[in-house]
């Protein structure tokens, strides 16, 4: 299969859903974020409150690409990546309330530079009181996925979790297993080398996944501090909260099934299956 040669230009493709007044300030904010032109693509999953056709008329380098359903988030980004042409070799895949720092891009685009085998680049990302989100982490092996699964709730600074969200470790510079998928500065190459994100994750782990894909073809998940985002929660999100729930430890299974296939490994997916099932209601209480 001959490997297309694409441009050096920039896109930011974001999947919306109904994603109200965040979607202005996401766009207002991008234009300080770089001194690059900026096309950007509203995956469109399907809102029903205008928004996304409000910006897509307001600004000149906004596009609206209706997916056709609500395709989760992996699917209408993989949608949006595909509707962009050759010269777009830079994608930013993001969610639509994220607010850009100044300058953030173009950090992220300078990062790029010095890890010529990175394929995915992550800024350090804040929740709106300016606590650091770890965004930054190790791809979960099964037992560190079971240890932070049964007690990341009730002792959440257990080794397991600490290790797997790499939490005490100063903000700096480097590699690690994925990156959260909320914002995310890729190689279109390095994309096209893995499918992009595998769409049978609705939401959640699609990022895991698709960070450990890209380590697995020779790529490299670079965390870049120096850029930062504040990333809110939208009203898309905030309102199928249950819903979201439920796709989260769907994900988490089908993350580890995927892993561990075949016959012998039944009896554990089995029981992964059943402790997912447990701790999801305990939850949802």
């Amino acid at each position: 299969m001959t490997e297309t040669s694409y441009g050096d230009a920039l896109a930011v493709v974001t999947v919306t859903y109904s994603p109200g007044p965040t979607l202005p300030r996401f766009l207002e904010t991008l234009t300080k974020a770089t001194t690059r032109p900026v096309h950007v693509v509203l995956a469109d999953n399907g809102s029903t409150d205008g928004a996304p056709e409000a910006a897509a008329a307001e600004w000149d380098n906004v596009e609206l690409v209706r997916t056709g359903g609500n395709l989760g988030y992996g699917g209408g980004a993989n949608r949006g990546v595909a509707a962009l042409p050759d010269e777009y070799g830079w994608i930013v895949v993001c969610n639509p309330d994220l607010e850009w720092r100044p300058g953030s891009l173009d950090e992220l685009l300078a990062a790029a530079k010095r890890w010529p085998r990175g394929g995915s680049f992550g800024p350090l990302i804040t929740g709106q009181s300016g606590e650091v989100y770890p965004s930054a982490r190790e791809v979960p092996s099964l037992g560190r996925g079971i240890g932070h699964g049964l007690l990341g709730m009730v002792w959440p600074s257990n080794p397991w979790t600490r290790e797997y969200k790499q939490l005490g470790r100063a903000p700096r510079e480097r590699e690690a297993g994925w990156l959260s998928g909320s914002c995310l500065l890729l190689r279109r190459t390095a994309w096209d080398s893995v499918d992009g994100f595998d769409s049978r994750y609705f939401m959640y782990f699609e990022d895991v996944d698709l960070g450990e894909r890209l380590s697995r073809a020779g790529w490299q998940n670079v965390y870049v501090p120096s850029a930062e985002v504040m990333h809110i929660q939208g009203v898309s999100t905030a309102k199928a909260s249950a819903r979201m729930l439920a796709a989260h430890h769907e994900s988490a299974y089908r993350f580890i099934a995927d892993r561990h296939r075949g016959p012998l490994w039944a009896p554990v997916r089995g029981a992964v299956r059943a402790g997912l099932a447990l701790r999801l209601k305990a939850q949802s209480r």
